[in-house]
């Protein structure tokens, strides 16, 4: 059976939780999570999501998620999507299941008619980017992210 793609609903807001876990543990980051269930359904499927989520299935059981929402740029004028999680089970890779919910948010992109499909990879991640590098995703190299948190935000604010 091949993998399919599905909008992810408020039943699956537990699932996605895990796959955010999961993620996190992949990457080693699991100790910086600090969002609950109840964070992930309210940030998906609250009165006004801002955040958006798909489920791959792969013979009808869950096996990954994207987690995504939209951007703008103000060169081309338009909308994009960042792309801010993507995870795929063990289990499941090399199914197909990591290219179908890239290629679910790039007809998204198409039909919407937005400008970008944009994410971030590890540098040390060297599976996913051959995986990104063979659909043709190129690597922004002359970009750097920068982010505040917590008492960063408090203090530019002056809080």
């Amino acid at each position: 059976m091949p993998v399919s793609v599905r909008t992810a609903t408020p039943a699956d807001a537990a699932l996605i939780h895990q796959f955010i876990l999961d993620l996190a543990d992949y990457e080693k980051l699991l100790d910086t999570v600090t969002a609950t269930q109840g964070d992930t359904a309210a940030a998906l499927f609250g009165e006004n999501p801002r955040a958006f989520a798909d489920i791959a299935e792969l013979d009808g059981q869950p096996v990954g998620f994207s987690l995504w929402f939209y951007n703008y740029s103000t060169f081309v004028g338009r909308h994009g999507i960042w792309l801010e999680d993507l995870f795929v089970r063990p289990s499941a890779r090399g199914s197909g299941a990591g290219k179908a919910l890239l290629v679910n948010l790039a007809k998204r992109c198409v039909e919407e008619g937005l400008g970008r499909f944009e994410w971030s990879v590890l540098d040390w991640n060297a599976p996913s980017i051959a995986f990104y590098d063979s659909l043709g995703a190129a690597t922004m190299d002359e970009w750097l992210i920068r982010r505040l948190t917590g008492e960063g935000i408090r203090k530019l604010a002056g809080v």
